[in-house]
């Protein structure tokens, strides 16, 4: 199984082909991205990707923002994510995952528009997973335990570190099975989240060291499930990003460190991680 690198475009606004050929060079493959908010924007990005043969991972976000609009119902949302899909399929993405709904929806609501924009998408020949996120559908992961029980087919992208926040902690304890989660998973976004916050100032500094190797040893179950369901490619997202997630100076509002050498620091790590927990394993 191979792991291919993907670059988020969260909070670069730049044309698609200058973060590209920035990822390239860091050993990146291709691009995660929203889809764009019209036609037109669509197909310009799509000529980007065309022209470098470069894959894209699609990101259809429902219900208005990151924060949905309180007022959207499940119809709503399912509209909105119809619209993406027509503009998406000028983009030809490798998948869709789907940001969408609202955490302050039961499971029955979460469940009806996970099966209505199951058959959306498949409808339109594209695979989509749906993401884990705060304030949004599987807000947790014990609301997300019970949608699966409900559509067994479902799969997901995995960010645990929403999860870490609204359960405040690592779940890390005997009690927290996330198993039948980690067997429906597809992509995984990767940010280190701890107990008080989405996004460690820095992954890899020793004093959240503890939140580095819980969300490290999530994403290899996730690795070792899809090599055992026959995945022959992984992918993976390092995702640090603006939005309050990076951290600042008081007063001054200076970032702490760089996102992109954060992204970079990130997809590094998780390579040579990658590439340890596949050789260990398949030597016994």
């Amino acid at each position: 199984m191979q792991l291919e690198l993907f670059r988020t475009l969260w909070g670069d606004n730049r044309r698609w082909d200058y973060p590209l050929a920035e990822a390239r060079a860091a050993g990146f493959k291709g691009l995660e991205a929203r889809i764009p908010a019209t036609a037109d924007q669509a197909r310009a990005c799509a000529t980007i990707l065309q022209d470098t043969s470069a894959p894209y991972i699609a990101i259809a976000m429902t219900g208005g923002g990151v924060i949905p609009a309180q007022s959207a119902t499940v119809q709503d949302h399912v509209n909105d994510l119809r619209d993406a899909v027509d503009r998406v399929l000028l983009m030809e993405p490798q998948f869709v995952t789907i940001l969408g709904g609202n955490d302050r929806w039961p499971a029955s609501q979460q469940v009806e528009f996970m099966a209505q924009a199951q058959t959306i998408c498949h409808s339109a020949g594209l695979l989509c997973c749906f993401e884990t996120h705060r304030s949004r559908i599987l807000a947790t992961p014990w609301v997300t335990l019970d949608v699966i029980a409900q559509l067994p087919d479902v799969l997901f992208t995995a960010d645990i570190s929403h999860w870490v926040v609204c359960c405040e902690r690592l779940l890390n304890d005997p009690a927290d099975d996330l198993s039948t989660f980690v067997e429906r998973v597809h992509h995984i976004q990767a940010r280190v989240g701890y107990d008080q916050g989405p996004q460690a100032p820095h992954p890899g500094a020793p004093e959240y060291a503890a939140a580095l190797r819980f969300h490290q040893s999530i994403w290899q179950q996730i690795w070792l499930s899809q090599r055992a369901r026959g995945y022959t490619t992984t992918t993976m997202t390092p995702e640090c990003g603006p939005d309050g997630y990076l951290h600042t100076l008081p007063f001054t509002n200076m970032p702490v460190a760089d996102l992109w050498s954060l992204n970079i620091w990130t997809g590094q790590t998780e390579r040579a991680h990658f590439q340890h927990v596949l050789s260990d394993t398949g030597s016994k």
